[in-house]
């Protein structure tokens, strides 16, 4: 019997060793979910993209409202006489930067000098939020010089207050305000918009006179609701 069973054994066909059955590679679905992950980081990050803007654009409101309410504004309903080209304009324009001259210099102990603190070298400090700012408004401003001017209305206040931790000195404390004003002008393009400087922000954008025109009657409306 075992003999007979040997031999069917060996009768039988037997299946090479090098056949294998081999089922077909699965596409990788990684690819598929990378490619999502990646759509989604790119949706993501797109509101970081245009959240810039409206960061920017919240800042100006606020600095426009404070200003609007503290600093000082015209009497009258009628549009501002201290158009460019007038001698009122000149007026303000030549009484900001003089007076930005005559804090510098009383701020570096120049004029009045003493060995201790007094109150010319204080008023040289704020000469810049005192004097200059309420000049420069007081004249008719573009779209961009009048933010720029109600950004500085707030933040030299702030850098006048903070900056004394850090170092009790008058000029120092007054060339931080030039540096601010200088670089809030390049921020929005005044040198160039307004005083023909090629020195600006490559990023800024000049407004529409429609644009303009629009803030200017709202200003009015506000200064009649206040009266």
């Amino acid at each position: 019997m075992q003999v007979m069973q040997q031999r069917v054994l060996q009768a039988r066909p037997q299946r090479p060793a090098s056949l294998s059955v081999q089922r077909p590679a699965l596409p990788h679905r990684s690819v598929l979910v990378r490619s999502g992950n990646e759509q989604q980081t790119t949706t993501a990050e797109q509101p970081s993209t245009s959240s810039t803007p409206s960061v920017e654009k919240d800042i100006l409101r606020s600095t426009r409202q404070i200003a609007g309410t503290f600093a000082p504004r015209s009497s009258t309903k009628s549009k501002n006489p201290a158009t460019k080209g007038t001698v009122l304009y000149d007026v303000f324009e030549w009484q900001s930067w003089i007076c930005l001259v005559a804090g510098g210099l009383l701020s570096f102990n120049i004029i009045w000098p003493t060995d201790e603190p007094s109150i010319p070298r204080l008023l040289g400090m704020w000469s810049i939020w005192m004097f200059t700012i309420p000049s420069l408004r007081a004249k008719e401003c573009m779209a961009n010089e009048k933010d720029a001017l109600n950004l500085l209305f707030v933040l030299v206040p702030l850098m006048n207050v903070t900056l004394p931790f850090l170092w009790k000195s008058f000029p120092f404390i007054f060339v931080s305000n030039v540096l601010a004003l200088g670089g809030v002008y390049w921020w929005k393009g005044v040198w160039k918009e307004v005083y023909g400087i090629p020195f600006a922000y490559a990023g800024y954008t000049m407004p529409a006179p429609a644009a303009t025109a629009a803030e200017q009657a709202a200003e009015q409306q506000e200064g009649g609701a206040e009266q």
